[in-house]
């Protein structure tokens, strides 16, 4: 089953008074139907509040903003979530040091094999290491729906303690809130399991968000069903489908680790292809870039479209293209809505789009007005055509510069109910590239499986399956995951079987050229826990019993249990050496990815499909052990070994260590200890006699150092 789970925003940009003003008439002006129904809107403490991001200057102040009634989040760089009652928009007009906002409107989002795929098996063995590694002192934060709290496999492996340090669930209004003051949260594991499950906000009580940290860090509750990291700690956040309430999600579990004094893993496994500019300079995205200059690891499906043509992209020369638009069954789903087509240009090069109905033998009924980029910034009234007896209904916003990177944009949202008409895509310009996505949108909030661009007719223009990479996952401070099926070996000596790149994982590169996804991991028919309280359709695979009930494991594909996958991985990467900097994780975690038959020799800067390959834990736990010039935290400490590799000597440099000196040791490629040393303060030591050539590694405490001799 792939699960292609995700969130849909419609947004818009201003900047200062004239542009909120633009802000205002687009909240205000039409609050009625499905354009309404698009903002996210929040209640707290019985009042009701509209969710922005904003981007601020050092003259913006809370207590300002406060004043005008405007809720403030945390801010990470200069990105905050803006929380502002229904209605008043006009207070946002002139306030000190507002930049620029985006309207966050409601979102219309073999386990064993997989870790032996990763090489986390081994990673938990401890083959070749000092000690084994199960994601110990490190958090994972999940933003997901569908979360089990008193699942066992989120226990310890002794099932005595729960490893859900807290969860918040945003839709739920009973509270207790936290201090972004809406939602409630778990602090307690008997808060947890008096919760049991979070609410729901799609058409019923899911299980994603407890298979995506299963595959994290379930521990299996006794079963084979392991994730990577499974001593690692958990943070859930059922999340309103809002770029804001994903901010504040960030947030608060950057406190929750910060206070723990822990590092932090966040898991994504969700996307979308109109929350953001798809370049990586979203708001969003900026504000992930600042969290994890303060160390947060952000890792993301890179999604599900990867075997669909849901994309087009043309260079025009003073021409016109027309394809079709090829609907999701209105019938086949029970929040169906209609699609969402999204169009971005090249700066300075304005388009115009059209939308066209005809009947099922192809004969034109009627058009829409042609809807110019260069009319923006304007989100148009619905409008209703009607045609062959039947009705189209569609939404407009345009952009003639989005504030962020200058290009042209808009987006068409079509709603054929019937699927009587055939719905196409008419779009011209004088020069400049077009790219287009076509994908379904729901009128719960989730949606974002793509639908074809098709060829209707003689010189129409098909779709194709690039540029697939969505929102969260094209900002520079994630590591995007690609899917591949879990590999094994039917017999001893015999061929690798499976380890195929899945169909479903989607395609880079971003519009920018920039290469994504950044590795692949497994996410093909994945068992995993599974939601006890469900009473969604799932692949069961096994069960077990626990304080009076069964709780299941079943299978599901897709870059939503890739994700994870990784986030596991760098989980362990982080309890191996937890000076690391998240840019130095993601590079780790690209750098050691693995090439094989299956991904074929990759090109240094990545593949639009594999990235830079199979994710690694082994390599990748090797390559954090071989960092030097580490501080150890808490004590600071440090510790310089040099040369590394060396041809035999190893010199080890020491300041500011106890009296009486730390203990190290030497272990070689097997895990077994050949020296023993003390390290003194401000004191240099060599390690004699010389090593013979191969590879080792220094421990000292929690610190560790591969030593390369050749």
């Amino acid at each position: 089953m792939q699960l292609r789970f995700p969130l849909a925003f419609f947004f818009c940009f201003f900047t200062a008074a004239t542009q909120a003003q633009q802000l205002d008439a687009l909240l205000n002006g039409s609050l009625n139907g499905h354009t309404s129904s698009a903002f996210s809107e929040i209640s707290i403490q019985g009042k009701r509040y509209w969710s922005v991001l904003a981007k601020v200057n050092p003259s913006f102040s809370t207590e300002t903003a406060l004043d005008r009634g405007i809720l403030c989040g945390k801010p990470a760089g200069n990105v905050l979530s803006l929380k502002v009652p229904v209605g008043q928009t006009q207070s946002l007009i002139n306030l000190p040091g507002l930049e620029m906002a985006m309207a966050a409107p409601k979102a219309s989002p073999l386990l064993e094999r997989a870790r032996k795929d990763t090489r986390a098996d081994s990673v938990h063995q401890g083959f070749s290491l000092p000690t084994p590694l199960r994601g110990k002192d490190v958090m994972i934060g999940i933003t997901d729906w569908g979360f089990d709290y008193s699942h066992p496999t989120f226990y310890d492996s002794a099932l005595q303690q729960t490893r859900i340090v807290a969860a918040w669930d945003q839709f739920k209004r009973s509270g207790p809130a936290p201090n972004s003051g809406y939602g409630t949260e778990y602090t307690s594991p008997a808060e947890l399991i008096q919760a049991g499950t979070d609410t729901s906000n799609i058409y019923d009580v899911h299980y994603h968000g407890t298979h995506v940290a299963g595959i994290a860090a379930g521990a299996g509750a006794g079963t084979a069903h392991v994730g990577m990291a499974p001593e690692a700690d958990l943070l859930l956040v059922t999340f309103l489908v809002d770029a804001g309430a994903v901010l504040d999600a960030f947030q608060w579990m950057k406190e929750k680790a910060d206070q723990a004094g822990k590092r932090l893993v966040v898991n994504m496994s969700w996307g979308l292809y109109y929350i953001g500019t798809l370049d990586g300079q979203s708001l969003l995205s900026q504000a992930m870039d600042a969290l994890a200059q303060q160390g947060v690891v952000f890792v993301s499906s890179a999604g599900n479209n990867g075997d669909v043509n849901f994309h087009l992209d043309y260079t025009f020369s003073s021409d016109t293209i027309r394809s079709g638009v090829e609907m999701y069954p209105f019938s086949a789903h029970p929040n169906m809505w209609g699609q969402c087509l999204s169009f971005w240009g090249e700066p300075a090069q304005p388009f115009s789009v059209q939308i066209e109905i005809r009947n099922n033998s192809n004969q034109w009924l009627a058009s829409s007005f042609w809807y110019h980029s260069s009319q923006g910034p304007a989100w148009l009234p619905d409008t209703t055509i009607y045609a062959g007896g039947d009705s189209v209904r569609i939404s407009v916003l345009l952009e003639s510069a989005h504030l962020l990177n200058q290009r042209p944009h808009a987006q068409i949202k079509v709603q054929q109910i019937s699927g009587n008409l055939k719905i196409n895509m008419v779009a011209t310009a004088s020069s400049g590239r077009l790219h287009a996505w076509n994908v379904t949108e729901l009128n719960n909030g989730v949606g974002n499986w793509g639908m074809p661009f098709s060829a209707w007719g003689s010189g129409w223009i098909q779709g194709n399956r690039d540029y697939g990479i969505g929102e969260p996952a094209c900002a520079a401070s994630v590591l995007a995951v690609a899917s591949h099926t879990p590999e094994f070996y039917p017999a001893p000596g015999s061929p690798m079987a499976n380890g195929y790149l899945s169909l479903f994982s989607s395609k880079g590169p971003l519009i920018t050229g920039k290469m994504k996804p950044d590795v692949s991991a497994p996410g093909g028919n994945i068992t995993s826990a599974v939601n006890s309280y469900t009473n969604a359709s799932y692949t069961f695979a096994a069960s077990v019993p626990f304080n009076g009930r069964n709780y299941p494991f079943g299978k599901a594909s897709g870059t939503s249990m890739a994700s994870p996958a990784a986030a596991g991985v760098a989980a362990l990467v982080l309890q191996a050496n937890p000076n690391l900097s998240a840019e130095q994780v993601r590079n780790i975690l690209r750098e050691t990815a693995r090439e094989d038959i299956r991904t074929g020799s990759l090109h240094d800067s990545g593949h639009v499909q594999w990235g830079h390959g199979k994710v690694d834990a082994m390599a990748a736990v090797l390559k954090a052990l071989s960092i030097s010039n580490m501080e150890l935290i808490g004590t600071g400490n440090s510790v310089s070994v040099f040369p590394n590799p060396s041809q035999g000597t190893v010199q080890i440099n020491s300041l500011n260590w106890p009296t009486d000196g730390l203990e190290a040791e030497i272990f070689d490629s097997m895990g077994r200890r050949i020296r023993q040393l003390r390290l003194f303060a401000s004191h240099s030591s060599s390690i004699e006699p010389p090593l013979p050539k191969g590879t080792y590694l220094l421990s000292c405490g929690r610190l560790h150092w591969k030593l390369l001799i050749n």
